[in-house]
């Protein structure tokens, strides 16, 4: 197609279709189609280019005369017509593109009559010119896109290149024109049909439309095919090009035009340059361009930069003053008035014509400004830095001075300048510059800045006076920010940008060591950085959080030696403290706060200001942290100013907004409250930064600690931090929160308390006194006002954190606070939550008592209500059987009488019964908790041994192999460190024989009877926690249950937990009992008590019912994920090694065997159906009778049933929180499972970071440096001595002791698992390998970690050979080849799994410790049948082994897939023999791989799933990665430039033309 030569000057063609009998029924969208089919038509008569025409104007609606014409139906006719247009024949389509691109306007015929026959004199003329040429532009750039690169000719190319540049040209004369006709009223518009020009939108649409056009071109031909492409356009129109710049007159003259005008050009020819550098450059958009075409575009335009680099300089710089002239104008105008008195309102008709005309200019100037700009932003980003930073005579822009441009548009606030070279600051600063560079922008920043404030701010000013503005100082310079916000707030990000993208300059010796310039000029730039922080705005100093972090965690910028940073740091802690201060929305919006308007601007609404400060202060924690450690004088001192202002002010509630009216007392709301709400974390932050030296004065023997200076320091530290403890504890305030606020502020004093105890008594006395607040003493908690809720639970939490802190500070005074306690637990209006923090206390001060049979007496004693509540009769009876437990919780007693449900006074009794022993249980818990805690933070971590022993033990230069401790221990010498495991004989039977009652009342016989009662059914349904919880996935954040969206009586209809209704309390109340026992036995077990002799004898009892199948079998899912987390992963962890076969068989047996079932049939469902069916939908309300029958029928029917739907019972909850819960629990049952496992096999927690420790311990042996063995991370501000552990964390006195025990027990524990236990092993892999294939990416990534660990210990076992060769390595083959849209993401490691299967079973390669690294081939034997076995093949941690007698099955299910053979099966074994490397290995099975998918999807056709498991499009799967192509591919011809000749020619001969080709650019 290729088009016929034109004149250069382009005729004005119009399509004037006019038919003497014209039918509308003969042109329409039918007509069009059925001719558009026909296989032999060469072109497009009238009637179809009007058709087309028709179709355009009606779906652009491009005239109004048109729309009261356009109906619904010629909307779709239109539609329809347009597609097939794009579907006709290409040389049709091309060739009619190429011709209505061409033509200066197009005009269509309308009949207005309501005839049929069409008269000349009442068609009217609409111009769609504008609607055609965008119409027919995107046509043709989605040709580019497919069908540009099989254009061989180079007429067809240039034939689609002229007619875009012939539009270009077109569009720049039509908008000269255009902006040059003058001003028409409304009435003559209208009127005027013949004289139809394009709207300035309409004319900006098109320009940018060709400049993305151009610029595809670009893409695909330049530099080799098209090498003119610069001189085509950036030339001006005389000479054929777009690039025309008016001179001032002619703006002044053409000022009555709203658009470009004459500079429509311009705005084409920098829209271009942009798209060009951004689709070369940006990720987001060349994807899709090949990198060879890519690179040559750049090369293209760095090779001619130097013809538009100058004229981007030159149309700044005339664009600019033209901006200036008429800004000083318009200034000397405005002055004029206000010395005349008057305002712009007041102008005469000339001064407004003339104050207007230079409004335009200046308007069309910053215009044409801000395109430029946005072009430079991507040179900024992506090009060469010399390009805006020339640093030779031979650059480009060498006589182009961009930084002075940038910074004095910096001024400018017309079109948003100032945002725009600001960005342009931020995306080269983004880049590596060079010191120099980076020192001279910097350096000229504060000047250009505070230039550019005073100029802006005296503009302001002056047009506030011109305009009449009454408003006060304060109120004009509140406008001025807001206007200004959006600068201010780039400007900060981008500073900060500048300072931490380069702090490896701050830190270079010229600046930090030597003070010269260097050392000025950034500590300029630091203050210029500080002062931005007194914005009243914090947007402002958010931007600039990280920054000051990281130069603060710099090793060498925060050294006081340095003095770069000191001057600094008051203002940035002061900065950070006042926006820590909650603002009170409500003030913003209804404009009641002094920076309403500024605040406004900065957030959009609360929900945005509440994710900001939630971020903010997440940062500013750290950062107040580093300060503190750095300055630790000048921290306390800004915050001692800041809590005294603070507390004078509001101390006792002044101001008293927001007071609540029925109590006249302030709420949450109030000022005073708030701003004591703003220094908690401050005075956290800094107290927990403070390092040793400034607050501890006892380590006198310490030279660092008792140097001259820091002694100073640390009088005037202790002396501030004393006075305000001092105020606190003396302060006695009347209004319920504000008691609450002093208890979180003397709640970080616990930090200051270990050094300075002198006020720590009379701090535990206040939060005594408030545990018990606000309730009389026969009052019921129920009784209490939520204020005083909140406050005696805040009240308990600090305590708890005080005494871990200080904890051996305590232990003088434990008989009196024993006694303090007992006097709170006597009082009836004490809460649970409360009482449990009280006990808490006690225990956790007690374990710092030295002598062991003290602490365990004191814990005795403090638990011994509890102990004999399980102990008494009633709750004896309670629990001994389903019909005592269903008693105790009025379950039994509402079937018989369903109003006792709602019945208040037995509703308050069962409460009370059930609160005793949940009560009970919880203590034991909680204390037991403290106790374990504080045990394994002793030197020994817990170990029964004393120090003696294990510090001999530590001496011994070979591990011992066989540890004294690793076997039954005696409960009395366990209570050697944990002062509560000697209670476990009292307490072990009634957790037992709770949990079996609990466990039975969910057996199917007792739940098919239960649940056809109507009220009583709802013991097993899910609380309403747990259903927001599965809503939002989320903890109970936000409203929370009973908030704005909460689920608070959603399963219960109407009621919830709060009401007087046990319906609703039930579910919570059998969760918290099931819970609480389950951690109770995660608890023995980690504190060894469980493999004492002492509980040798209940050990067969506690067996037949945690590994009773029927009770397993029972469990809903959610029940389960606790019993493994909360369960089976301690008794893993904790079990001694030697006790493995008597107390870890018995129970993980049952336990791997039901897993294996109840994954099989809770996923099953899902495999089938793709998606969530009726067998997934949980259980409701109006199902329970069916599913009543279906329980007491029993067996397989009810639990496939049972497991599909997770056991769940929703009650009437709505169906999509249903299915939510259903997902919910069938995922977390299965990442539960796996993440138990990994923990198991060292793959995560504790033993994973033992063997962390194991590898970093010698890789500093290689390298003979053991240093960084204690060296701490970045993020830990307080030198630790002595070795640290990989996570950074201390480790203990007598770790190698401890973590020798560790690693025995990660050997011993793989090998029980793998090798001693075959029913144990067989369930284990079988369940890893099937949850490969279930549709959660999470439990798939970890199952394939597991099964590497599986391969590294068993793969040279025989008996694992069907199952790792059979069923694991099917399952990965075939989820790999489905290719479904869940395992996106993972494939690479699925393959990698497959390489490590296939490697040690067949072809006698072993890889690396989780499957890393390059196979190491084993040779054969003599007999050439067999490998040699490795020699790590007992340590699975260094590789494990190989199976030695190969094996077939592997090839076996890769030859049964489609597509594949054996030829091509034996080709991927040699090529893995011969490539090692992970990376190849892994490329050709992935080939191999890709073949088999291909197939495998040919021969499913249209038959596919959907959802997830549906199969993943070519752009998502790894395994089409091959077959994707570029839609811009690279060009055959070699680009060879004028540069690259002559860097040839400098070192050899001079080149011939044969072989370099034609030369560009020379």
């Amino acid at each position: 197609f290729q088009s016929k030569e034109r004149t250069a000057k382009i005729k004005s063609i119009k399509i004037l279709f006019y038919l003497t009998t014209y039918n509308t029924q003969i042109i329409n969208n039918s007509h069009f189609t059925k001719t558009l089919q026909k296989n032999n038509t060469i072109t497009m008569d009238n009637n179809q280019k009007l058709t087309l025409l028709r179709a355009i104007a009606i779906s652009s609606a491009s005239s109004p005369i048109i729309i009261p014409f356009i109906t619904q139906q010629s909307r779709a006719e239109a539609y329809s017509t347009l597609e097939e247009f794009k579907k006709c024949n290409e040389k049709i389509r091309v060739e009619v593109i190429l011709e209505l691109l061409q033509m200066e306007r197009i005009q269509l015929p309308w009949d207005t009559s309501n005839r049929q026959q069409l008269q000349q004199q009442q068609a009217v003329m609409i111009d769609v010119t504008a609607a055609t040429k965008l119409y027919m532009l995107s046509v043709l750039q989605a040709f580019l896109k497919t069908r540009y690169s099989q254009l061989y000719n180079e007429a067809d190319r240039l034939a689609l290149r002229n007619a875009t540049l012939v539009a270009a040209r077109q569009l720049l004369a039509q908008s000269s024109s255009s902006s040059q006709q003058p001003q028409q009223s409304q009435s003559q518009s209208q009127s005027q049909d013949t004289n139809m020009n394009m709207n300035e939108n309409e004319i900006r649409f098109l320009a940018v439309k060709i400049a993305s056009l151009l610029a595809d071109i670009c893409i695909r031909d330049f530099p080799q095919r098209w090498t003119t492409f610069v001189s085509d356009i950036f030339v001006s129109p005389e000479q054929g090009g777009l690039w025309y710049v008016a001179t001032t007159t002619m703006m002044t003259e053409t000022s009555s035009g709203k658009g470009y005008g004459t500079m429509i050009g311009v705005k084409i020819c920098l829209e271009c340059l942009k798209v060009i550098t951004e689709d070369c450059t940006d990720g987001d958009f060349n994807s899709k361009i090949s990198t060879t075409r890519r690179n040559d575009v750049l090369i293209g335009l760095n090779e001619v930069n130097h013809q538009f680099i100058p004229l981007l300089y030159d149309l700044l710089s005339t664009q600019y003053s033209t901006l200036c002239d008429a800004k000083n104008t318009l200034l000397e105008m405005q002055k004029y008035l206000v010395a005349n008195s008057r305002t712009i309102r007041q102008m005469t008709i000339e001064e407004k014509s003339m104050y207007d005309t230079q409004v335009k200019i200046k308007t069309n100037a910053g215009r044409i400004i801000a395109d430029c700009l946005r072009t430079i932003e991507k040179f900024c980003q992506s090009m060469p830095c010399d390009w805006m930073l020339p640093n030779t005579s031979s650059s480009p822009s060498a006589n182009c001075d961009f930084l002075s441009a940038l910074l004095h548009l910096l001024r400018e606030d017309t079109a948003k300048l100032q945002v725009l070279s600001v960005r342009c600051f931020q995306q080269l600063l983004q880049r590596k510059l060079e010191m120099q560079d980076w020192l001279k922008i910097i350096s000229l920043l504060p000047q250009a800045i505070s230039e550019a404030n005073a100029i802006s701010n005296n503009e302001e000013m002056s047009r506030a006076a011109a305009e009449g503005n009454t408003n006060t100082k304060a109120e004009n310079e509140l406008d001025i920010l807001v206007k200004k916000f959006t600068f201010h707030k780039t400007l900060s990000k981008m500073l900060a940008q500048a300072a931490s993208g380069y702090v490896a300059y701050i830190s270079d010796r010229s600046v930090i060591k030597e003070r010269g310039q260097n050392h000025q000029v950034v500590l300029s730039f630091l203050n210029l950085l500080a002062d931005m922080l007194a914005h009243p705005s914090g947007r402002i100093c958010g931007e600039q959080s990280n920054t000051w972090a990281v130069l603060l965690r710099d090793p060498q910028i925060p050294k006081k030696s340095s003095q770069i940073l000191q001057p600094c740091l008051g203002r940035v802690l002061s900065a950070f403290m006042t926006h820590l201060a909650r603002i009170r929305w409500q003030d913003v919006e209804e404009m009641t706060h002094p920076m309403a308007a500024l605040m406004e601007e900065s957030w959009e609404d609360k929900p945005n200001y509440d994710i900001w400060i939630g971020d903010f202060r997440s940062k500013a924690n750290f950062t107040m942290r580093l300060i503190s450690n750095i300055d630790p004088k000048l921290a306390a001192t800004i915050m001692h100013q800041k809590f005294k202002a603070v507390f004078t002010r509001y101390g006792n509630g002044e101001v008293r907004d927001f007071v609540d009216a029925s109590t006249g007392q302030l709420t949450q709301q109030s000022t005073a409250i708030m701003e004591l709400e703003g220094l908690c974390q401050p005075l956290e932050n800094i107290l927990q930064g403070m390092p040793d030296w400034a607050l501890d004065n006892s380590n006198t023997s310490d030279p660092s600690f008792m140097d001259p200076h820091r002694v100073e320091i640390r009088n005037a530290v202790r002396t501030l931090f004393g006075e305000i403890a001092n105020i606190l504890v003396a302060w006695n305030p009347v209004d319920c929160w504000l008691k609450f606020r002093r208890v979180t502020l003397l709640d970080p004093l616990k930090h200051y308390w270990k050094y300075d105890s002198a006020t720590l008594a009379s701090g535990i006395d206040v939060f005594l006194v408030y545990l018990g607040e606000g309730g009389e003493l026969n009052d019921g908690p129920q009784s209490l006002r939520d204020d005083f809720t909140s406050l005696r639970k805040k009240s308990g939490v600090c305590l708890i954190s005080v005494s871990k802190q200080v904890k051996h500070l305590l232990v003088p005074w434990l008989d009196q606070l024993s006694e303090r306690v007992k006097e709170l637990l006597s009082l009836s209006s004490l809460l649970s939550s409360v009482r449990m923090h009280l006990f808490e206390f006690l225990s956790t001060v007690a374990t710092a008592v030295d002598d062991p049979m003290r602490r365990s007496n004191f814990i005795a004693d403090v638990l011994s209500n509890a102990l004999n509540v399980l102990e008494s009769p009633s709750i004896r009876e309670a629990i001994g059987s389903t019909d005592g437990l269903l008693s105790l919780m009025g379950v039994t007693q509402v079937a018989n009488n369903p109003s006792l449900a709602t019945n208040e006074e037995f509703v308050k009794q069962t409460t009370s019964n059930f609160d005793v022993l949940y009560s009970s249980l919880n203590q034991l818990l909680s204390v037991g908790k403290r106790c374990h805690e504080a045990a394994r933070q002793r030197p020994n971590a817990g170990i029964p041994l004393s120090d003696n022993q294990l510090a001999a033990e530590v001496s011994q230069e070979h591990q011992q192999q066989n540890f004294p401790d690793e076997g039954p221990v005696s409960i009395n010498d366990l209570s050697m460190n944990d002062p509560f495991v000697h209670l476990w004989p009292r307490i072990f039977p009634s957790v037992i024989q709770v949990l079996d009652i609990a466990f039975t009342i969910w057996s199917p016989q007792v739940q098919g009877n239960i649940l056809r009662d109507s009220i009583q059914r709802f013991i097993y349904a899910i609380s309403d926690d747990e259903a927001y919880l599965a809503k939002n996935q989320s903890s109970l954040s936000g409203g929370g249950v009973f908030g704005e969206g909460g689920t608070a009586g959603s399963v219960v209809t109407g009621w919830d937990r709060r009401d007087c209704n046990l319906a609703p309390k039930w579910s919570g109340w059998f969760n918290e009992l099931r819970h609480t026992c389950m951690q109770l036995l995660g608890l023995i077990s980690g504190q060894r008590a469980l493999f004492s002799p002492e509980i040798a004898g209940m050990y067969p009892r506690f067996v037949s019912v945690v590994a009773n199948p029927d009770h397993l079998k029972a469990m809903e899912h959610r029940h389960m994920s606790q019993y493994i987390k909360q369960f089976m992963e301690y008794i893993l962890l904790c079990c001694p090694s030697t006790l493995y076969q008597s107390h870890v068989a018995p129970i993980a047996t049952q336990f791997f065997e039901h897993m294996e079932y109840r994954l099989k049939c809770t996923w099953a469902p899902v495999l089938a159906a793709g998606t969530s069916s009726d067998a997934t939908k949980p259980l409701k309300n109006m199902d329970c009778n069916a599913a009543a029958e279906i329980a007491l029928r029993g067996g397989e029917e009810w639990y496939t049933s049972f497991y599909s739907r997770g056991g769940a019972f929703v009650g009437d909850l709505d169906a999509v929180v249903g299915e939510a819960v259903v997902e919910k629990a069938r995922v977390e049952l299965s990442r539960s499972y796996a993440d138990m496992l990994q923990t198991a096999l060292a793959l995560k927690g504790d033993w994973h970071l033992v063997l962390a420790n194991l590898a970093r311990e010698e890789q500093a042996q290689k390298k003979n440096d053991y240093t960084v063995l204690e060296k701490k991370p970045s993020s830990k501000m307080k030198p630790s001595s002595g070795p640290l552990n990989a996570n950074g964390s201390k480790r203990s006195k007598f770790y190698k002791a401890i973590e020798a025990r560790k690693i025995r027990r990660i050997d011993k524990l793989c090998h029980f698992l793998l090798l001693e236990n075959e029913t144990i092993a067989g369930y284990l892999v079988l369940s890893v390998a099937e949850c490969l294939g279930y549709p959660d990416a999470y439990t798939c990534r970890r199952c394939i970690a597991i099964s590497h660990r599986f391969l590294e210990n068993v793969a040279w076992v025989e008996r694992y050979t069907q199952l790792i060769g059979q069923q694991m390595f099917t399952n990965s083959v075939r989820m790999i080849i489905a290719e479904q849209k869940w395992l996106v993401g993972i494939e690479w490691d699925l393959i990698n799994l497959i390489r490590d299967v296939y490697c040690r079973l067949v072809l006698g390669q072993y890889l690396q410790h989780g499957g890393q690294g390059s196979s190491n081939q084993q040779a054969r034997d003599a007999t050439g049948t067999r490998y040699e076995q490795t020699k790590a093949v007992d340590k699975p941690l260094q590789g494990g082994g190989i199976l030695c007698i190969p094996s077939d099955l592997p090839r076996q299910v890769l030859a049964s897939l489609p597509g594949l053979n054996p030829d091509m099966i034996l080709q991927l074994e040699n090529n893995l023999r011969e490539k090692r490397s992970a990376k190849e290995q892994k490329e050709y099975l992935r080939d191999l791989l890709h073949t088999a998918a291909k197939h495998l999807q040919e021969s499913e056709g249209t038959n596919q799933q959907a959802g997830v498991l549906g199969r993943a499009n070519d752009s998502e799967s790894l395994l089409s990665i091959r077959d994707k192509k570029d839609i811009v591919p690279s060009l055959p011809e070699k680009l060879v430039t004028h540069s690259m000749v002559i860097k040839q020619n400098q070192n050899t001969e001079e080149p011939s033309v044969s072989e370099y080709g034609a030369l560009l650019f020379g």
